[in-house]
């Protein structure tokens, strides 16, 4: 494995950052949490349980998931068309850490707020 450390040109090959452009944006981890424990979701039942995303943003970010293998989109050639998606084995693989992250942030969030208004404070007055 690389050093990432590293201020070398090899910095673009480094796994994490690689990883962490993919679930620094906003949505991908919520994505991935959804379907982790609701199963197969239709477009429109992503949409609706995220609620406050665009519809070009879902598409996207479906898109990036599906290149990365973490989800899967099966289309079926009715009149409509109907896609749904569901996490791959690779996806699912990384639902544990996901829920691990999403309760240390649960654990700790009361300290966090204090101390963003704490830094906050200090710096304006």
């Amino acid at each position: 494995m690389k050093n990432c450390s590293e201020k070398k040109p090899e910095h673009s090959n480094c796994s994490i950052r690689h990883i962490l452009d993919r679930f620094g944006d906003k949505w991908s981890i919520l994505i991935i949490s959804i379907l982790g424990h609701v199963g197969k979701q239709r477009f429109n039942e992503l949409n609706q349980q995220i609620g406050d995303i665009s519809q070009k943003m879902l598409t996207v970010t479906l898109r990036s998931l599906e290149a990365d293998g973490l989800i899967s989109r099966k289309l079926y050639p009715e009149i409509p068309p109907r896609v749904e998606y569901e996490l791959t084995d690779l996806g699912r693989s990384l639902l544990p850490h996901i829920e691990q992250l999403a309760e240390w942030a649960a654990k700790h969030m009361d300290c966090i707020l204090k101390n963003r208004a704490e830094y906050a404070q200090s710096k304006t007055g």
